[in-house]
């Protein structure tokens, strides 16, 4: 019996000291990556723009790993503000969501990714003519409200590490293919 009240007392200080930890990590996760595309701004905005071209450039567009069962619906507007498609997540009964909230043309895009099992994503793309002004200095943003609790603020944490690479091919493609004549 001592040993059991020992284990209790044990678990509940760990347990106290881990929510005392996370208190230090912010409430807001953020992950940011940046790169240059030797192509005009227009150009780069249209492939941003335009949700069906995603899935040629985005690794977390449904349909960019060809994964076999998959389908995109897209929304009535499939390019620019209002833009917007959904997908079946397996396992779910609500559908992962993403939709373009705000453009500023040649300039900005702004959307929401809302997947059931995770915190919804508000992310941007900025872009401005590079320094020799022959090309677009891209640079991507995801922001996500991950509240108080201690598991999400771990996940915050990591998310650099977790998406940081993801996010790097996903401007790896997209710059390949706004740089192909």
């Amino acid at each position: 019996m001592r040993l059991f009240k020992f284990f209790l007392i044990s678990v509940a200080i760990l347990g106290a000291l881990i929510f005392l930890l996370s208190l230090a990590f912010p409430s807001t996760a953020l992950l940011e990556r940046s790169g240059a595309i030797e192509a005009p701004a227009d150009k780069v905005y249209t492939y941003l723009t335009d949700l069906k071209t995603w899935k040629n450039w985005n690794p977390w567009h449904p349909e960019f790993s060809l994964k076999p069962g998959v389908s995109v619906n897209y929304g009535p507007v499939t390019a620019g503000e209002g833009a917007s498609y959904t997908w079946a997540v397996p396992g779910s009964n609500e559908p992962g969501r993403v939709r373009i909230t705000e453009v500023v043309p040649g300039k900005s895009v702004t959307y929401i990714m809302i997947h059931p099992d995770m915190k919804h994503i508000t992310a941007h793309f900025d872009l401005k003519p590079t320094a020799d002004g022959q090309g677009t200095a891209i640079l991507w943003r995801f922001e996500a409200h991950v509240g108080m609790a201690p598991w999400w603020k771990l996940r915050g944490f990591m998310m650099d590490r977790m998406f940081g690479s993801t996010m790097e091919d996903g401007l790896n493609h997209l710059k390949s293919l706004a740089e192909a004549p």
